[in-house]
């Protein structure tokens, strides 16, 4: 076992033994460009392990906001790795060096880098899956998971060249949340420019760090959340990332609630903006995060009394509530999935919903029927997805 593996494992053994998190630094034998040895020089996690019976093997990598000034690191660091664990989700609150200890850019990149290679580095001995590490992050640090996002494959000259450096540092998904994006439009947040560049501060160099401009076909999918009255960092930050993933395809999910202020973090008392994180924890869950499962390509047709309907849907449940569902809308009669949103193979529930007006005289409040509607025992249909699986035919008869 190498010198890497032999500190992991104990590093990991620790972790579980105590309530605390362990703190790792990134770099144990100094990070490059230190200025002492400190925690404000040293760059660390703070280990967050999913509890055994519940741990999905899937991780998040948690950046705190704070203008690349200071570190939010309880509302949204702590809070949110313990938001993760309850969804089996393991969480490495990242303390990375600031503006305001005179580090600056590319030093917070090259920490978020770090962090990301060493979780990944790492994986056995934390129990995790190396190909399901994602990256969230608030206000400046939703700035830093956006690079993490889009600039991992840059390598600033500073950076080390040990074992872990050879690791990729490209996250699998990444979650910026009411995120400072771009640092060259007027919305940009002026604080976080200045405390991220600091002398290094022109018009080039904010350019290269605005992550609207770094987005590519590469880019990992993206769940973004705002707030429409946020007004330190404004909602065109996150539109501005979010339609250079339309321009570049990268699978993206945009949240943009109309009320709440700027720093909010996970809200869960608050029984509207609270919500944000089950669309989140949705999210990850269609993606294939939070269970990695095979899915299958499926062409279906769909018929009430012999003749096709003339619109409506089918939804495929999965009996793990981790296992992402799919959903077919059907035309005509007809419905088709490619095997990146089809069903996953084994064993699903089918949910069925067409337009009433495809049953003669049936009243519906809505216009629309669902099988859960029906009578008992004719709710919910269980079925088999085999690999194989290419044509599925429903036949309803009221």
């Amino acid at each position: 076992m190498n010198k890497l593996s032999l500190f992991s494992a104990a590093l990991f053994l620790t972790t579980l033994a105590h309530a605390e998190p362990a703190k790792v630094r990134l770099w144990p034998e100094g990070a490059p460009g230190a200025k002492g040895d400190t925690d404000k020089d040293q760059p660390f996690i703070n280990v967050w392990p999913a509890a055994k019976e519940k741990a999905n093997g899937a991780a998040f990598v948690v950046c705190p906001g704070g203008g690349y000034g200071g570190l939010a690191a309880d509302h949204e660091g702590v809070q949110v790795a313990k938001w993760f664990n309850g969804l089996g989700v393991s969480a490495f609150v990242l303390h990375y060096r600031l503006g305001t200890s005179g580090y600056h850019f590319p030093t917070q990149l090259i920490d978020v880098q770090r962090a990301i290679r060493h979780v990944r580095a790492n994986a056995k001995q934390y129990g995790i899956d190396p190909n399901r590490i994602g990256i969230i992050g608030f206000s400046a640090g939703g700035h830093l998971t956006s690079m993490a996002a889009t600039m991992f494959d840059e390598k600033p000259e500073s950076m080390t060249n040990d074992a872990v450096d050879q690791v990729s540092a490209r996250p699998d998904v990444a979650a910026p949340t009411y995120p400072v994006i771009s640092m060259i439009q007027d919305f940009g947040h002026k604080g976080s420019r200045k405390n991220l560049l600091g002398s290094n501060d022109d018009d080039q160099m904010a350019k290269h760090v605005s992550t609207e401009t770094r987005v590519t076909a590469n880019t990992p999918p993206i769940f973004i959340f705002h707030t429409d009255e946020d007004a330190v960092v404004p909602a065109e930050n996150p539109v501005s990332l979010y339609l250079a993933c339309r321009k570049h395809k990268v699978p993206a999910e945009l949240h943009i609630y109309q009320p709440g202020p700027h720093g909010v973090g996970l809200y869960l008392g608050d029984p509207v903006l609270g919500t944000w994180s089950g669309h989140l924890r949705d999210w990850l869950r269609n993606q294939g995060f939070l269970k990695p499962v095979k899915r299958t390509a499926i062409n279906g047709k769909l018929t009430i009394n012999g003749t096709p309907v003339s619109w409506g849907s089918v939804i495929f449940t999965p009996e793990d509530p981790a296992a992402p569902v799919a959903c077919a809308r059907v035309m005509r009669g007809s419905f088709k999935l490619d095997e990146k949103t089809g069903p996953i193979v084994g064993k699903v529930k089918l949910t069925v919903s067409y337009s009433a007006a495809d049953v003669p005289g049936l009243d519906s409040a809505d216009g629309t029927v669902t099988t859960k509607e029906q009578k008992p025992g004719a709710g919910e249909w269980s079925l088999e997805i085999g690999e194989n699986a290419k044509n599925l035919e429903l036949m309803i008869t009221r």
